[in-house]
């Protein structure tokens, strides 16, 4: 029997550990074929012709499709339809694909593609997302009369009498850089034709109901004619939506105009190539404040750029224009939030989505604050920080829910031992080669869709006659282990063992489309569906065996696989319990349906209740930098995060350490590097990622305030782990070295040695 206190329990962790888990790659059906992606070598040209006679006489093709030969739609996207499921017209970026080849070999379809050509006209192009805005700047999308993807504004107060009442203004530029999400594994998917009209798709994909209407649009069906099964992914962190969705769609698109399974499984350099990477951002903040440290005014102009499609970039500007003053209380706030065409790789969805940008920015920038004030920074955020009751910039009372900011504040402080080693900190000035700091950063973080969209989650019980139990719900396992944690749920719901559930493979066609799983909704979402359901099974069942308990219904608990009277004190098995629903002819089902509570959004002022919860958390990080060498080394790190409720502790202190593994990477190491819009960091020996001995010691600190507006109590750490190291190393470079770094990553740009007087930049090899 495995109980709820299994240490390390993962329904899927045999699997993994033996290989045997089968990931899209890892799946093969009768006759089936192969298809790879064509690209050309332009960034933006019109297409004249394109050239595929000599491919389809190749050995082992079968077919080259291209934009002609689909049969729906050949634009699609979640927003915006402006994204090529193949170029018709045009080509806009470097990773736009031109054509499918489909063979009977993967060799024998890579070989072909090389032999299909383009005639093209090169046109003028833009990189550069200011200029983008400018006129007369070349246009990535004709039809929409200028580069502008959205604008999202924030109007609080009177920014000018905010200013005039300042006895400090201060202004800084931030810009931080394109980030791969680098999964391990590269997008994959089969698609399978039916002998019904159905096409299964088998993919490595984040959101298979997103995927479901891509390959639909492309395919001119109905959404019943598309079946998306779900398969172990490897790994995603946001980046697997559009791009693998269009993976999906190419592959069904193949399948059904061959009539036999297709698999199409990229490359490295054509997966870095082609998917969407996190937005590089431009902001200009203006801050002005009073003598005494209170943030009067905050004006601030944000650029992201886009690239060539719009994708995600509406939702992911929004949030930070939301979260444009980070976790205080500003009274007067003016901010304009532009996403910008360019002709650069797109951009979309990753952890975070919005916010590590804007915290890399704003951290700083209080602490710049409250140095110039000569007031600690610490004081200084207890000064400004939102509380309980607080009113966010949008004009949202923070009454709901446990406002634990300070909580986690404090958390990390006294971990840390933040007061005594602040002032250990060098500044520029050591007898030594090592500049010692130390740093902090905080946040709030709007939990789930917020305004950005309808919000609701299913999840189905289906009791077997025998006591066994089948669990779906509506989110996906994108390795981050959602199904444990759903079975752990479920189980501490029934009061039965873990052993006794199992997860069911999800499809959609058997569970309600739930949504994205994104902007760390899992949990709060599909756990809240759950307890929804389990409370209306748990009456059914009560129902039945309270006159054999000699009691009423709601007196009955359900715990340690037994159904307990509060009153008799009688008691049945679980399993007879569902015995008897047999005999009562009572099936031991339910779905439940959890529905985000109502925000409001004004888009003309930036005001409203953003988000229905929110979630609070700080990170701190000791560092060295080495002046002559200017290489940073991590010693520890400690991050404490309001979670609601911890409903599988270890599985949550995962989530701790990747979230800030990955802030290590943005705050030190990644960029993907482009020239005239080509990327020359296709794979992972020339794109940094943060190694094993790049992670310090993690101290991971868990605060649980059980959330009232979710059933299950529980919130979400997915993004809020991933969001707040950058600017913490940011703060303690700074205390290391004296100088400020304002562009991520903090890097160096040639060996010299670091003088106080001289630094602009901070290498982390």
């Amino acid at each position: 029997m495995q109980h709820l206190n299994a240490p390390g329990w993962r329904n899927d962790a045999v699997a993994k550990v033996t290989g045997s888990a089968q990931y899209a790659d890892d799946l093969k059906f009768p006759e089936m074929l192969h298809a790879v992606p064509v690209y050309s070598d332009h960034v933006h040209a019109i297409i004249h012709h394109i050239e595929t006679g000599t491919a389809r006489q190749a050995p082992g093709v079968v077919k080259v499709l291209t934009a002609s030969d689909i049969p729906g739609s050949v634009n699609f996207g979640q927003i915006r339809k402006d994204l090529r499921i193949l170029a018709d017209t045009k080509i806009r970026y470097h990773g736009d694909v031109i054509a499918i080849v489909i063979a009977n070999t993967r060799q024998q379809a890579i070989d072909a593609a090389k032999l299909v050509t383009i005639e093209a006209e090169d046109i003028p192009a833009v990189f550069d997302p200011e200029e983008a805005l400018l006129p007369g700047a070349p246009l990535v999308h004709e039809e929409s009369c200028s580069n502008i993807i959205n604008e999202h504004r924030v109007r609080r107060g009177d920014i000018a009498e905010g200013f005039s009442e300042s006895d400090l203004i201060i202004e800084r530029d931030f810009q931080t850089q394109t980030i791969e999400h680098a999964y391990l594994e590269p997008e994959s998917a089969v698609c399978v034709p039916r002998t019904d009209g159905v096409i299964e798709v088998y993919g490595s994909m984040q959101h298979p109901f997103s995927t479901r209407r891509f390959v639909a649009s492309t395919l001119g069906v109905q959404l019943a004619d598309v079946e998306v099964i779900g398969t172990v992914m490897g790994g995603g962190f946001g980046g697997k939506d559009d791009t693998a969705a269009v993976v999906c769609a190419r592959a069904a698109l193949a399948a059904k105009l061959c009539g036999k399974p297709v698999k199409m499984t990229y490359a490295r350099d054509w997966s870095i190539r082609e998917s969407y990477k996190r937005h590089p951002y431009r902001i200009h903040y203006k801050m002005g404040l009073s003598e005494a440290g209170k943030i009067k005014a905050v004006q601030c102009r944000i650029v992201a750029d886009g690239g060539a499609y719009c994708s995600v970039t509406p939702w992911v500007t929004w949030r930070s224009t939301v979260q444009c003053c980070g976790p205080y209380e500003v009274e007067h706030v003016h901010c304009d939030t532009y996403g910008v065409y360019t002709n650069n790789v797109f951009t979309g969805a990753m952890r975070g989505f919005g916010s590590p940008q804007i915290n890399f920015a704003i951290e700083q920038l209080v602490e710049i604050a409250a140095e110039k004030l000569n007031i600690d920074p610490i004081e200084f955020r207890r000064l400004n920080m939102v509380r309980q009751n607080s009113v966010t910039v949008t004009g949202q009372k923070l009454d709901a829910h446990t406002v634990s900011l300070e909580q986690a504040l404090d958390a990390v402080i006294k971990q840390s031992d933040y007061d005594n080693k602040i002032k250990r900190c060098s500044l520029g000035e050591s007898e030594s080669d090592e500049l010692y700091g130390i740093g902090l950063a905080m946040s709030y973080r709007g939990m789930s869709l917020g305004a950005e969209g309808t919000d609701f989650c299913a999840a189905i019980i289906n009791v077997q006659f025998d006591g066994s139990v089948v669990l779906e719900v509506g989110i996906h396992e994108n390795g981050q282990g959602a199904e444990s944690v759903f079975v752990t749920l479920l189980a501490t719901e029934l009061g039965i063992s873990l052993d006794r559930i199992r997860y069911r493979r999800p499809n959609t066609s058997t569970i309600p489309d739930s949504g994205t799983t994104v902007a760390s909704r899992g949990t709060l979402m599909g756990g809240g569906a759950i307890v929804n359901a389990a409370r209306e099974l748990k009456q059914k069942i009560a129902t039945v065996v309270a006159t054999q308990l000699n009691c009423t219904p709601d007196s009955i608990r359900f715990e340690n696989g037994q159904l307990i009277s509060a009153t008799s004190h009688e008691s049945i098995s679980f399993e007879n319990a569902i015995s008897a629903m047999q005999k009562a002819q009572e099936f031991p089902f339910a779905m439940g349906v959890f529905k985000a509570p109502r925000v409001s959004w004004n888009e003309e002022n930036g005001q409203g209740n953003a988000y229905f919860t929110w979630v609070y958390g700080c990170q701190a990080v000791e560092l060295t930098v080495n002046r002559r060498t200017g290489k940073v080394k991590l010693l520890n790190a400690v991050a404490a995060h309001d979670i609601g409720r911890a409903i599988k502790p270890d599985s949550l202190l995962g989530q701790f350490y990747g979230g800030v593994a990955m802030g290590i990477g943005y705050g030190l190491h990644e960029q993907v590097k482009m020239k005239d819009g080509k990327i020359s960091t296709l794979n992972y020996n020339t794109y940094r990622i943060p190694r094993a001995t790049d992670v310090p010691e993690i101290t991971a600190i868990v605060i649980e305030n059980n959330d009232p507006l979710s059933p299950s109590g529980a919130k979400g750490i997915g993004e809020p782990a991933n969001e707040l190291m950058a600017p913490a190393i940011a703060n303690a470079i700074y205390h290391a070295t004296g100088k400020r770094y304002f562009s991520s990553p903090i890097t160096i740009e040639q060996a010299q040695p670091i003088l106080k007087e001289e630094v602009s930049h901070v290498h982390a090899d």
